[in-house]
């Protein structure tokens, strides 16, 4: 098969375009052919080495994939041959004490396809039964593949951590990538009132076309002060956060009291500091996220299906084409998702 593979960490030109081995589904296990694979920064950083996960190389990457079931592995009930399905990214054991408990994004025994094992940047895949999906079929494959990670992140922050409500005045940084976009549709579905932030004006345009009421650029402004014009000094009810460093540090300060701030990632800086004090007074709550549960992206893909969402598509790029899109994740000149085909 054709696979998207690095066979050393490094720069964008370490992606090739190979043929390798084609994987056989074992006992529990489904082969699914990939039509459409969501392009991830997760992957940027797994190609460079800096993830903090080691992969045995070579390595074919890709954590989330649309597709049709090309063959079961023994014991496989669940799904038939050419049914359409999602591949989840966190590959789930069902059994363990997160899993029982509905946390199955934070399984004590999961893995992410695409970074402990190969993942969805090829024309086949093998998924655990546990961990597929079924397709709507008013979902297309595009919008599928760009929909599992994104809208899924988004909504495990927004509704199912962050609690948002309708008249809340929400925060949502990085609004131009996929989990930000996604957020800032979701807020406003549950009658949130939306401020978008970004690192360029362009970006912010396309985020009050989505329903933000409010914008900032963080590159030229101070969150916490244009948060407090904004809102009357009152202050932000919910933070849906993905930047890091200074804007973590600003998007608290910019929270009211009993403010929730969710965050998924932290590239502009992991390490930040904290006014302990500030925190506790003001009764903020402070909470990190990790993968959206199966039950949470089945529901998503369903809302998308009835099109009460709708994923932003920056381009679709054959696997071919795969260094043009891993120049536009690398250099943030996109605004929505990526998608790669095999095609």
């Amino acid at each position: 098969m054709r696979a998207i593979v690095i066979h050393a960490h490094g720069g964008i030109e370490r992606l090739s375009h190979d043929e390798v081995t084609t994987p056989a589904p074992g006992p529990g296990e489904v082969l699914v052919r990939i039509k459409a694979a969501g392009l991830n920064h997760f992957d940027h950083d797994i190609r460079e080495g800096v993830s903090g996960v080691r992969q045995a190389l070579p390595h074919v990457l890709g954590c989330e994939g649309v597709g049709e079931v090309a063959a079961l592995g023994p014991g496989v009930t669940g799904f038939a041959p050419g049914q359409r399905v999602a591949v989840n990214s966190y590959q789930v054991c069902g059994q363990c004490r997160m899993c029982l408990s509905g946390l199955d994004g934070i399984c004590e025994q999961g893995f992410i396809l695409g970074v402990q094992a190969w993942g969805t940047f090829a024309e086949y895949v093998v998924s655990n039964e546990r961990s597929l999906l079924p397709l709507p079929e008013a979902l297309s494959f595009i919008d599928g593949a760009a929909s599992i990670v994104t809208f899924g992140t988004a909504w495990h922050m927004a509704v199912t951590l962050g609690a948002v409500q309708a008249g809340e005045w929400v925060l949502v940084n990085a609004a131009g990538s996929g989990v930000g976009s996604a957020a800032v549709q979701i807020a406003r579905l549950h009658g949130a009132r939306v401020i978008a932030s970004a690192g360029s004006d362009t970006k912010l345009e396309r985020a009050r076309a989505l329903g933000a009421e409010a914008t900032i650029n963080y590159a030229t402004h101070d969150i916490d002060r244009e948060t407090a014009q904004i809102t009357g000094r009152q202050g932000v009810d919910l933070v849906i956060e993905s930047v890091g460093g200074a804007v973590l540090q600003q998007s608290l300060a910019a929270l009211r009291k009993a403010g929730r701030l969710i965050t998924c990632g932290a590239h502009a800086g992991e390490r930040v500091e904290i006014d302990v004090i500030t925190l506790f007074r003001k009764h903020i709550r402070l909470q990190g996220s990790h993968y959206a549960s199966r039950r949470e992206v089945a529901h998503v893909l369903g809302l998308i299906g009835r099109g009460e969402l709708k994923p932003l598509i920056h381009g679709v790029y054959p696997f071919a084409e795969v260094q043009t899109a891993a120049r536009h994740a690398a250099n943030r000149d996109f605004f929505g998702k990526m998608v790669l085909t095999p095609e």
